[in-house]
């Protein structure tokens, strides 16, 4: 993690990332209790390419959550490590298909100075925005560990790519990730003009912990009946907090994430499990979805939470979201960053560019 005095002490390195604390609740309007006991079933096989990452990512020695300490967690090697690592050993170019220009900054908030990383394609605008977190149960990596997904996104969409960091726990309980998530929101909507960025034409996206940091602001966007985000992307959201879905139970003991590891999370995020029946963690619960703007929700079939997201999904059709919700057969929880090394990455990136661009275009 890039590191500054108002974030945590310890160093965050690379580490297997994307994760967080619970999932999918049921579909009641009341928040229904973290569950932790399942029936266990075999998860689907990855395919080809994606089985090459999960080799070389146990051949980095990575260990699961679970298994280890939060310092441990922080600096072992990540997927992103492992997608490298294949990359080169394939003699892939690392080489980006276009320039992006980037350049790290400080989003000042109450809580103190958040690192950020601007990603500033070429031509001329002013250009759409897309504020992006990242993923990491918000306990583990940093915006050095999810460089791909910004990258790809300020290409794709030929979009200015804010990536806003968050204070950590067990540093910093919840909800302090999503407060910080709301003060980058804000210091964007009056900041963006000075990089050539235009405050009407701004979306936000994330991976896992920093998916549902992204819906969050959404929602609190309509709450405070201030700027709306003009598109979701949402990619394997946290949006629950149960523990027994069906996704729980066919993927308990998945690579890179398994249910351990969720509870693991959740045990460092949170002063107690009560606390993962907030509305802001048990999305699915919420019935206040109305009038949110559209949105992209990938999910991954090899993945404890694709159940909650494909909920989450659902329910905002079902408020009359617009919503494009894509399930990738044969990958993993943090396969999205991985084009380079995984076919079916590039797919479901091209396609949330798309929508990306659709959303820019009706609103410009």
């Amino acid at each position: 993690m890039v590191n500054h005095p108002t974030m945590r002490a310890a160093a965050l390195a690379l580490a297997l990332s994307s994760c967080a604390s619970m999932a999918y609740a049921q579909q009641s309007e009341a928040a229904a209790p973290m569950q932790t006991q399942s029936s266990q079933t075999q998860p689907a096989k990855p395919d080809g390419q994606m089985q090459a990452v999960l080799d070389a990512l146990e051949a980095l020695e990575a260990k699961p959550f679970h298994t280890l300490n939060v310092p441990e967690a922080r600096t072992q090697a990540s997927a992103a490590d492992a997608a490298r690592t294949v990359q080169r050993d394939k003699k892939i170019s690392p080489l980006p298909e276009a320039k992006v220009e980037t350049k790290d900054i400080a989003i000042p908030t109450a809580a103190g100075a958040l690192p950020a990383r601007v990603y500033l394609p070429e031509g001329e605008g002013p250009f759409p925005v897309v504020l992006y977190f990242h993923g990491g149960g918000w306990v583990v990596a940093d915006i050095n560990t999810y460089d791909a997904t910004p990258r790809a996104l300020a290409l794709g969409a030929k979009a200015i790519v804010i990536s806003a960091d968050y204070h950590h726990a067990p540093e910093s309980k919840f909800p302090a990730q999503h407060d910080d998530a709301w003060a980058a929101y804000i210091w964007t909507v009056e900041n963006i003009h000075t990089v050539n960025g235009d405050a009407s034409r701004i979306a936000v996206a994330g991976e896992s912990a920093g998916a549902n940091l992204a819906a969050n602001v959404a929602l609190m966007a309509k709450e405070k009946k201030t700027r709306m985000p003009v598109h979701q992307l949402l990619v394997y959201p946290i949006a629950g907090n149960d523990m027994n879905t069906p996704s729980y139970q066919e993927n308990a003991n998945a690579q890179p994430l398994g249910k351990a590891d969720m509870e693991w999370f959740v045990s460092h995020v949170f002063a107690s499990k009560e606390q993962t029946a907030d509305p802001r963690i048990n999305l699915v619960g919420r019935t206040d979805l109305e009038g949110l703007p559209s949105a992209t929700v990938v999910t991954a079939q090899i993945d404890p939470l694709r159940s909650e997201g494909q909920a989450y999904a659902d329910k905002m059709k079902a408020a009359g979201v617009a919503v494009n919700s894509i399930n990738v057969e044969g990958v993993t929880h943090e396969f999205f960053g991985m084009s380079k090394v995984v076919d079916k990455a590039k797919t479901a990136v091209d396609e949330a560019v798309a929508d990306l661009g659709k959303a820019f275009t009706k609103t410009k």
